[in-house]
């Protein structure tokens, strides 16, 4: 907000800084940071306060120091995002997006509801729901294959919703709170690991006779309006090597 206080940590305002020039692309990886005493002199700081903030971005995984060369800006995949993150995105930015994120695969269909969507959506297994999927890719490759369920009445209030294309004039979220005149109040999350199986394989788009060993993320996100109906439950698988990861401030 303009006019408003940055009452951060000096060490703090640097690795932000550095972080916002990474995340935009303005830094690609190999780029070697300022040296200490010259972050120093520009931010005129202490070098432990510099120093400090190297660290702060070396402990996030952006950058790395290499003994007798500098602080180099490294490439990796970016974590993935819950449903509610790209929500808190969408409402910030407009957008859902993470930086260098595209989507594509969009896909929808009402089906019968399985046994857990049908609980999470406090309807009867069987039932008609929406279901809406995409893919989030970045450059390094997929980061997340991502499903909406929606109950079939708020498809047959929005047909856009049961139609397999980018939504258009909004999230599903803000389409149905429009046109209900019932906003988002709150939100359910979870976060999980899961062994890959062979239906994971084929929503990553990846060699069933060659799985990684390794686990990946699954979050669910489950969204009520203002007089408590469920309005979607998105389920979020993430692509092999992608973490989640939130920041917050401890005071």
């Amino acid at each position: 907000m303009a006019g408003q206080a940055d009452n951060r940590a000096p060490y703090a305002k640097i690795a932000a800084h550095y972080t916002e020039l990474i995340s935009t692309g303005q830094l690609q990886p190999g780029v070697l940071l300022p040296s200490i005493k010259n972050l120093a002199e520009e931010w005129k700081v202490s070098t432990a306060t510099a120093e400090k903030a190297l660290r702060k971005l070396r402990n996030e995984g952006l950058v790395r120091g290499i003994h007798g060369i500098g602080t180099e800006v490294l490439d990796q995949p970016a974590p993935m995002s819950s449903g509610s993150q790209r929500q808190d995105r969408g409402r910030r930015t407009g957008s859902s997006w993470g930086d260098g994120e595209r989507s594509d695969s969009h896909q929808a269909a009402v089906v019968p509801a399985p046994a857990e969507v049908a609980q999470a959506l406090d309807i009867q297994p069987g039932a008609d729901v929406v279901r809406r999927s995409r893919v989030y890719r970045d450059r390094h490759g997929i980061v997340a294959h991502s499903t909406s369920w929606i109950p079939a009445r708020y498809g047959k209030l929005i047909p856009q919703l049961a139609e397999s294309e980018r939504l258009s004039g909004g999230t599903s979220l803000q389409l149905i709170a429009e046109a209900t005149g019932h906003p988002i109040s709150h939100r359910i999350d979870t976060a999980s690991a899961s062994l890959l199986t062979p239906e994971h394989a084929q929503l990553l788009e990846l060699d069933v006779d060659n799985l990684p060993a390794a686990p990946v993320v699954v979050m669910t996100a489950k969204f009520v309006d203002s007089e408590g109906n469920t309005v979607e439950y998105g389920v979020d698988l993430g692509g092999p090597g992608r973490t989640w990861r939130t920041e917050s401030e401890v005071s």
